[in-house]
């Protein structure tokens, strides 16, 4: 009987760079999903907000690029299902609340889904990186965190100050 070759144990340097593959792939697919949000959108706040956050998107992947760099890794994407399964889900709302008011409320529901996957995988990251003395990595990634954080909260208001109550109001 041959002997069995062990698979070398995986660490924290084989995790970071796995989960950045996973946003980075993310973020891409975003970038991809915002026009189409933004099209949908019915409030012009909403649009805006839409076509900034991509603007803002296209920042985060040019961030995660210099990360891969920072670690000598080439930048690719790795299938992210968590982030395939919030775009079906924005995708879905768009098609079943097509030209209702409640159309909107349901792209920032998504949006904001969206925004809470960030933000818990680029806390993530930057805690990560930290532990592993990726400085450089560190701020590129608080960097992206905090603008995240940021796009939430306009959302939040978005949808308190108008979009909420329009669908509300039927």
């Amino acid at each position: 009987m041959a002997p069995t070759k062990k698979a070398s144990p995986k660490g924290l340097n084989e995790l970071f760079h796995d989960t950045l593959k996973d946003i980075y792939f993310a973020e891409k697919k975003i970038v991809a999903t915002l026009p189409k949000m933004a099209k949908a959108a019915q409030s012009p706040d909403l649009k805006a907000a839409f076509e900034k956050h991509r603007e803002e998107t296209k920042e985060h992947v040019a961030r995660l690029e210099q990360v891969f760099e920072v670690i000598g890794k080439k930048p690719q994407g790795k299938t992210c299902a968590a982030i395939v399964g919030i775009t079906d889900e924005g995708a879905e709302i768009m098609e079943e609340y097509k030209g209702t008011p409640a159309l909107d409320a349901g792209l920032l529901a998504a949006a904001q889904a969206v925004e809470h996957y960030e933000i818990s995988r680029y806390g993530t990251l930057k805690t990560w990186a930290s532990e592993l003395g990726l400085d450089e990595a560190v701020s590129l990634l608080n960097l992206t965190v905090g603008e995240e954080k940021a796009t939430d909260e306009a959302l939040t208001q978005l949808a308190e100050s108008a979009v909420n109550m329009a669908a509300e109001n039927v």
